[in-house]
């Protein structure tokens, strides 16, 4: 009988010690800070824990490009545990201002690490942070636990991650090599930082134009948590940075949330300054552009914080600092767990007062909306693609509208004329009215002009949508109540003919190319008017897609059928003419209707190109006009055959073919024989040094006005105090702001435009107009300027320029193209006129 007891005791011990949660040393058989842990491996240990604790429940919500999972868990008290989704929807009521806080309900803090990838310690943190939670022996976060409900997201970015992981994990000395120079500390492009497309996911919360960041904001918005963290790494020599953030606050965050952060600061530093770790706070992370992971949530009524741990891709597991000491990935762990819990315990203990301001913020948005307009009305404008992607935008983000309005007309600021005007509402219009719960993050995306308290900023400042959608919109002071929920097709009766001679489609939108793109690879002929023309009684705009009967009818495709299904697919609207004799203009058999040769494009990449410009033209091949493109790094470009290759596209970087003179003569003789070289940005000014016939535009006499000045003049010039050097420095800054650019609409690479264009400017570069072989598409005619921030020096200079045009060479053509168009892929308006430069300038 005693050695069953025996037997049963000893069998309830192991039960008992085998259903304790493993710690992340435990589990993974190494300590945390030794390396960085795979990312099947972190999975591993989420699902580990949640099979384990009862208090955990790990969710699958995603995958990224490369397939990999995307998780959360959740951890609460038990009690909390067994009424999660209670909990999560009455988080979501109080965001649409319904009802109170309630006695019981807790705090949600959400807590997500590793957005860029190669600032790989978030997720070691998060392991450590998720232990601790569950840890039924630590007091402190038990108590915790009782007032908040705590999400964790482990990693945003796990395809940058495993690049990053996988590299260092391949290169890394059997100890770890402190010297900065050696291989370990110094990534290959593109590095980790980016995901697949080589985007920057901290700065796509708003737009989501991402795989990663549609699916997570999806997820955040089902809970809409009062808290949220962001952890990030900086460069290696920097202390650890904590809110409270730096200057400038857009004035649309709340005292309150400005207090919140003064509190958590304030306790990170108690918990730092017991360690002896040095913290900065107030500096260069500021609370401006609304795409981050610290401003978004704070657009949103949370407490959005980022936390910057030093340390990043360079630092490996262990480095050497300029200070003699050396900076370990067990500091960097230690330093992210300790503002984190930081967090957590703030939280818990302001639950009460976070949770009543919380319901505050939404029921003032709702019944009080700040700024001086009321209401938003955008345009049609002949382009339901633009106002439904628009649309689309502004779901994602549960910012409500509808189409229409009870009213027929209206007054309001017309954001493209800068003018108050009367203007006419018709049904196919959108209409955003401010009073509702996400009047504030309404409020940021739509302002014409955002208040700057300060000049020094981290991002860009100007990004109001209708700008960026290239849509005439109106702000309008008086609430306008929205008519239907669901847009009104305009009526347009196509042209329809039996057996047509040809279909005949628009030219001014994305989708427009997406159709295009889709005929092209499968073979058809298509081609594109370059003047405007009449046939049965309706007028066609120049760029409108001629798809003929003739040259269609072999290869063993239904041509019928095969245009009309690619049209009903992508939403387009087709006329069928029955004849190729027009009533007014060019007849289709002219050489005004161009033949659009399928190109063959080719991207460069390499160690000196942007990975954020080649990933935004990279996705937008393969994600939005699903068309072949071919990646070639630049090293390689001696190894390309040229003759099967129609577009070469250079994007932001340098590229050494320029000061390379034979290069340089080969790639002209290709561009000579009829091949299309596309400059973007910095390309552009490289070839202005070179000897192209492409100069950057000067300001008037700003060489003669240095030959004539007296020497003392330079002597003065240059003295400037030292503490002063930040806002000296903003003279020449242009962090991102919008111009008005005038088009030559008869020209190819501005079809389907208006004779406006907003550009989102980010540098001062800007050239001379081309006479011979040149046209100069896209211009700045006088002080061109709109919103957003511009150094004294620099908004001097950027008048009377060019920005896009096309210069012929032999035959073919140099595109140049000195501002990006596909910004973050959120910039809409850029994005036909980059398709133009590929699939019509030259043709």
């Amino acid at each position: 009988m005693r050695q069953h007891l025996l037997l049963a005791l000893l069998l309830l011990g192991f039960i008992s010690v085998s259903a304790q949660v493993p710690t992340p040393e435990q589990f993974l058989g190494y300590p945390l800070g030794t390396q960085f842990t795979p990312h099947y491996r972190v999975l591993d240990y989420f699902r580990q824990v949640a099979a384990t604790a009862k208090n955990v429940k790990v969710e699958q919500y995603g995958t990224t490009y490369e397939g990999r999972p995307l998780i959360t868990a959740t951890v609460a008290s038990p009690a909390n545990f067994s009424r999660l989704d209670e909990i999560r929807q009455h988080s979501l009521d109080m965001s649409y201002a319904k009802g109170n806080a309630g006695s019981d309900q807790p705090v949600i803090v959400w807590l997500s690490y590793n957005v860029h990838g190669n600032e790989a310690v978030s997720t070691e943190a998060a392991m450590k942070t998720l232990y601790e939670l569950v840890n039924n022996g630590n007091a402190q976060t038990q108590q915790w636990l009782k007032n908040t409900v705590v999400i964790i997201d482990p990693c945003l970015n796990p395809d940058g991650r495993e690049r990053y992981v996988n590299f260092y994990n391949a290169v890394r000395s059997l100890q770890p090599d402190v010297n900065r120079y050696s291989r370990e500390h110094n990534e290959p492009w593109p590095g980790g930082r980016p995901n697949h497309y080589y985007f920057d996911l901290n700065r796509d919360w708003a737009w989501q134009t991402q795989r990663e960041s549609q699916q997570r904001v999806a997820k955040y918005n089902q809970w809409m948590p009062q808290l949220h963290v962001d952890f990030h790494e900086q460069e290696i020599e920097a202390p650890y940075y904590f809110a409270p953030a730096a200057e400038p606050f857009h004035d649309a965050i709340t005292p309150w949330q400005r207090e919140v952060q003064v509190m958590i600061g304030k306790n990170n530093a108690k918990y730092f300054d017991q360690e002896g770790w040095l913290y900065f706070t107030k500096e260069r992370f500021d609370l401006f552009y609304p795409s981050y992971g610290d401003t978004y949530p704070m657009y949103n009524g949370a407490i959005g914080m980022t936390y910057e741990q030093g340390g990043s891709g360079r630092a490996g597991v262990a480095v050497l600092k300029r200070d003699g000491d050396t900076l370990t990935l067990t500091d960097r762990i230690a330093h992210h767990f300790t503002t984190g819990m930081s967090t957590i315990e703030v939280a818990s203990q302001q639950a009460d007062r976070i949770l009543k301001e919380y319901v505050k913020y939404f029921d003032t948005a709702k019944k009080d909306p700040q700024g001086g307009y009321k209401s938003y009305v955008i345009k049609a404008s002949g382009n339901p693609e633009k106002l439904n992607l628009l649309a689309d935008l502004l779901r994602r983000n549960n910012i409500a509208f509808g189409f229409s309005a009870n009213i027929a007309s209206g007054t309001g600021f017309n954001y493209f004329t800068g003018k108050t005007e009367a203007f006419s509402i018709t049904k196919e219009d959108l209409v955003i009215n401010a009073y509702q719960p996400r009047s504030n993050m309404l409020r940021v995306l739509f302002e014409p002009t955002s208040h700057l308290s300060d000049s020094v900023t981290y991002d860009i400042t100007a990004w109001a949508l209708p700008y960026a959608y290239g849509l005439t919109s109106y702000a309008v002071k008086q609430p306008l109540t929205p008519a239907a929920d669901a847009p009104v097709t305009p009526q347009n009766a196509p042209l329809a003919a039996q057996h047509p001679y040809a279909y005949l489609a628009q030219w001014n939108s994305v989708r427009d190319v997406k159709f295009l793109a889709s005929l092209l690879k499968q073979g058809l002929k298509v081609r594109f008017a370059e003047t405007p023309f009449t046939s049965g009684g309706k007028t066609f705009p120049a760029g409108t897609l001629v798809i003929t009967r003739t040259g269609n009818n072999n290869g063993g495709l239904l041509f019928d059928s095969f245009v009309t299904t690619q049209a009903d697919k992508y939403k387009i609207t087709l006329d069928a003419v029955a004849t190729g004799f027009v009533d007014k203009g060019m007849d289709f058999g002219s050489d005004k209707i161009r033949y659009i040769k399928p190109p063959r494009v080719m991207l460069v990449t390499g160690d000196n190109v942007s990975s954020l410009g080649a990933g935004e033209i990279w996705h937008f091949f393969e994600q939005q006009l699903n068309y072949p493109i071919t990646v070639v790094n630049e090293r390689n470009l001696n190894t390309v055959s040229w003759d099967q290759v129609d577009v070469l596209i250079l994007p932001d970087g340098e590229y050494k073919m320029f000061t390379d003179k034979p290069a340089a003569e080969r790639m002209k003789e290709w561009i000579s024989k009829g091949g299309k070289l596309i400059a973007v940005e910095s390309a552009v000014a490289q070839i202005a040094e070179a000897e192209w016939g492409i100069k950057q535009k000067k300001e008037k006499g700003e060489e003669e006005k240095d030959k004539n000045r007296m020497p003392s003049e330079y002597t003065y010039d240059v003295l400037k105090p030292y503490a002063n050097r930040e806002r000296e420095s903003v003279k020449q800054f242009i962090p991102g702001a919008i111009y008005k650019v005038q088009l030559d609409t008869t020209h190819p690479l501005a079809f389907g435009y208006t004779d406006t264009y907003y550009t989102l400017k980010q540098d001062n570069y800007l050239y001379e107009f081309m006479d011979n072989n040149g046209w100069n598409v896209g211009v700045l005619k006088k002080d061109n300027y709109l919103s957003g921030f511009v150094g004294t020096d620099t908004r001097s200079r950027l008048k009377d320029g060019l920005l896009f045009g096309v210069k012929e060479i032999g035959n073919g053509s140099l595109v140049i193209l000195a501002d990006n168009l596909l910004f973050r892929s959120f910039w809409e308006n850029g994005k036909l006129m980059f398709s133009n430069a590929v699939f019509l300038v030259n043709q």
